[in-house]
């Protein structure tokens, strides 16, 4: 589970946000933000428990999927799809790990529906500078971990996040800004085609 972790980290709220106060951005404008973001594309930075960094690229298109392009040297590929994560190691010939996405926290966004009011779903709703932070979880299954999101208010925009995996590990994603309403084809979140195309190339 050590990659997964990686991927799946907790928010890092010391990063440098703008000073200025806010008022708490209400969980309904939230949910209906995350609901009307159907695709959405920005450059990340990942901060990993051990203190290590990497980036690369995120694409999300709700629901269900997400494609993490690491940068070298690390070169790992990152798929959520057809209810599965995969990681592809682009330095090793093995076939990818899988998880179930709905055991990771990231399934909460990923959601067709996202209903952050619904009993039990969130467990903080705080802010911290300019940010609304939101920290949510699995009613019916908390032990599968955390997802803490930091918005910007005027207009709203998802700024970073932090998972809390089932085995307590964490890890920060930092987004750039996002990049909304592109099209995808729907073969770059495909594990079958990306684990095709690997094969091809080794």
């Amino acid at each position: 589970m050590k990659h997964l972790r990686l991927l799946l980290a907790p928010l890092a709220l010391a990063l440098t946000v703008s000073p200025a106060l806010a008022e708490k951005i209400p969980l309904a404008q939230i949910s209906g933000y995350l609901n009307s973001l159907k695709t959405a594309e920005a450059p990340f930075q990942q901060i990993n428990a051990d203190g290590s960094t990497s980036s690369g690229k995120v694409i999300i298109r709700r629901p269900g999927r997400m494609r993490f392009e690491y940068g070298p040297p690390d070169r790992t590929l990152v798929l959520a799809s057809g209810g599965q994560v995969a990681i592809f190691d682009g330095k090793s010939n093995q076939p990818p790990e899988q998880y179930p996405l709905k055991k990771t926290p990231l399934n909460l966004i990923l959601a067709a529906n996202v209903d952050l009011s619904r009993e039990k779903m969130v467990v903080g709703h705080t802010e911290s500078g300019s940010l609304t932070i939101v920290t949510a979880q699995d009613p019916e299954h908390p032990e599968y971990g955390t997802l803490q999101l930091a918005f910007s208010a005027n207009p709203v925009a998802l700024k970073q996040w932090l998972v809390t995996d089932e085995a307590g590990g964490q890890t920060t994603v930092i987004l750039g800004p996002l990049e909304a309403g592109n099209s995808y084809r729907p073969s770059i979140f495909s594990i079958h085609a990306e684990a095709e195309r690997q094969k091809r190339r080794k």
